[in-house]
């Protein structure tokens, strides 16, 4: 009897086990790890860290993915790429993540993308712009959520063939997306205009800008248009440098990201106006889809959304849309699932392309204005992300084979 009653009590102790631990699993998060500048770019990517906490906030109470919540362990990676790098060892190795999500910069962005492909993890970048992370140096483990510096500035090039200036100069920051801005812009204007010139260009080391000098060197060159790539602190000062010089007086300047509240905020009443921009004007934005966003935001921060909140908010909309259509959190069918996925969102739905694993997410573009001393964007257009992307023979071209 004795035999029996502990052959009985250890059947039963293997059957709970079994059980709660079939429910401990089913009650296991599905964890994502997110690297980004936290301290070094806190103006765009505190408002990104809102939109992605609001997303999972929506994503857990509708019920998760796959029955399991998202978790999120984030990182900063103090805008160095040897940080994100480590990091992200430590987030797949250690915490057990599932998809690398995140960064800002683009010298970050790609760091972080080789690594990606090295240990072969998914990686949907956020917010870095370069060119390359998607293209020249693209991999099938990394995705991307903005538009890239090509397509933008097409978009932008676009309205800048219109004017009659034919004598430009540039101005951007001396990494890897300002240079690829620049030579975006002079392609996609050139194509579009070819008797323009360009007579001078500068460029600052990032954040590191002497904008005396910067806005005093490009008057000498007394160029009809400028193409303005600064942004942050380096952009805050060229205005008003620019503005004590008389630079933009008689001259028309287009400035790719300029109109995004990160800066023009900052700027308060110094904003400038007239200026041709990329941006994101929410106080003029009335689809129910954006207003259902803007609303939920104000709720729960008591404040407006910035770009890097639509940014944040669409990274983790499309990471949740991914793991549910993948049905799994393997690599290999969330990479699957991912090429041409459709992903709604505040500013419309967009598609992850399977030929280059870039979202068709579009930009706001207009012109800079001042309305009740602050800077804001007036006569302004969604334009689409598809319609300023390369053919698929020109990415099959720029695209390594992996």
């Amino acid at each position: 009897m004795t035999t029996r009653r502990v052959f009985l009590a250890a059947a039963a102790a293997v059957l709970a086990a079994s059980v709660f631990g079939a429910a401990a699993r089913a009650e296991e998060t599905i964890r994502i790890g997110e690297i980004n500048s936290y301290t070094r770019l806190p103006a765009f990517t505190q408002p990104y860290r809102n939109g992605w906490e609001l997303a999972v906030e929506e994503i857990n109470t509708a019920g998760g993915v796959l029955g399991r919540k998202i978790e999120v362990i984030s990182r900063d990676d103090n805008g160095k790429p040897t940080d994100a790098v480590k990091i992200a060892e430590e987030l797949v190795s250690r915490d057990g993540v599932v998809m690398l999500a995140g960064t800002f910069f683009s010298h970050i962005g790609l760091a972080v993308a080789d690594f990606a492909q090295q240990k072969e993890v998914m990686f949907v970048a956020a917010e870095p712009l370069s060119d390359a992370l998607t293209w020249a140096k693209g991999n099938r483990y990394t995705f991307r959520l903005r538009p890239n510096t090509t397509m933008q500035a097409a978009m932008l090039a676009e309205e800048a063939a219109k004017l009659p200036a034919r004598r430009w100069a540039t101005i951007a920051p001396n990494y890897k997306y300002g240079q690829d801005a620049v030579a975006a812009f002079k392609a996609e204007l050139l194509k579009r205009n070819p008797d323009v010139e360009f007579v001078a260009e500068q460029w600052p080391p990032l954040f590191k800008i002497d904008a005396g000098a910067e806005a005093q060197a490009l008057a000498n060159a007394d160029p009809e248009a400028i193409y303005n790539v600064t942004f942050g602190g380096d952009l805050a000062k060229f205005v008003r440098e620019g503005k004590l010089r008389g630079l933009f007086e008689g001259r028309e300047v287009v400035s790719l990201l300029s109109g995004e509240p990160e800066y023009l905020d900052a700027l308060k009443d110094e904003a400038p106006a007239g200026w041709i921009v990329t941006g994101y004007p929410w106080y003029a934005i009335d689809t129910p889809e954006h207003r259902v966003f803007v609303n939920a935001y104000r709720a729960k921060f008591n404040d407006y959304p910035r770009l890097g909140s639509v940014v944040g908010y669409n990274t983790f909309k499309a990471i949740a849309a991914i793991i549910a259509k993948a049905g799994s959190t393997d690599t290999d069918k969330m990479i699957a699932a991912a090429e041409g996925i459709t992903v709604e969102s505040p500013t419309g739905p967009f598609i992850f392309r399977a030929i280059d694993h870039q979202a068709t997410m579009g930009a706001y573009v207009g012109r800079t204005a001042l309305k009740d001393g602050k800077g804001i964007m007036v006569d302004w257009f969604y334009a689409d992300g598809a319609d300023y992307m390369p053919s698929e023979e020109e990415i099959r071209q720029m695209r390594p084979s992996n």
